[in-house]
């Protein structure tokens, strides 16, 4: 009962704080040119996979507010949530550090990228905008992995406290 009690308050901390980020930093969170600070946060399935539902819920609650707010496109809700919460399960999977931020900055630049282009521009939209949408979203998602995630894990592995709760996450 502990372990899922433990991992159901991690996971809705890690949604509250993705979502917090997301709206207090609206201009970078939901511009043409964004950079998620939030989606720093989507290394940590790298370390405890209960932080999947607590992103993909974070990532739902602020497309929604986004949306309410006309900050972020409807098609965000579904397919924001859905870059994140695939970006999430093969985050889990990675073999090593240094490779769980490329299924979010993959993930997001495909999904979201695509999903851009089709929304302001329609399925006929030139290439061009496609590759445009594919390149601004992932390289936003690049600063916010590397620059920030990587940075995030290393902190959980080296501080004793943050690495023991991992451990207790992870326990059986």
């Amino acid at each position: 009962m502990l372990k899922k009690t433990s991992s159901l308050a991690a996971a809705a901390l890690i949604a509250a704080i993705y979502a917090a980020l997301c709206l207090l930093l609206a201009p970078l969170s939901f511009a043409g040119l964004q950079i998620r600070i939030a989606e720093a946060l989507c290394v940590l399935p790298f370390l405890f996979p209960q932080a999947i539902p607590g992103l993909t819920v974070g990532c739902l609650l602020a497309n929604i507010i986004g949306v309410s707010m006309g900050l972020a496109f409807p098609a965000d809700v579904l397919f924001g949530t859905l870059a994140t919460l695939i970006a999430s399960l093969l985050t889990a999977k990675m073999p090593s550090r240094w490779l769980a931020p490329l299924p979010p900055v993959i993930a997001n630049a495909l999904i979201v990228g695509i999903m851009l282009t089709v929304t302001l521009g329609g399925w006929a939209s030139s290439p061009l905008l496609y590759l445009y949408n594919i390149l601004s979203v992932g390289a936003g998602e690049l600063i916010a992995c590397c620059a920030l995630g990587l940075p995030l894990l290393l902190i959980f592995e080296k501080n004793p406290r943050l690495r023991a709760i991992v451990h207790r996450l992870n326990a059986r």
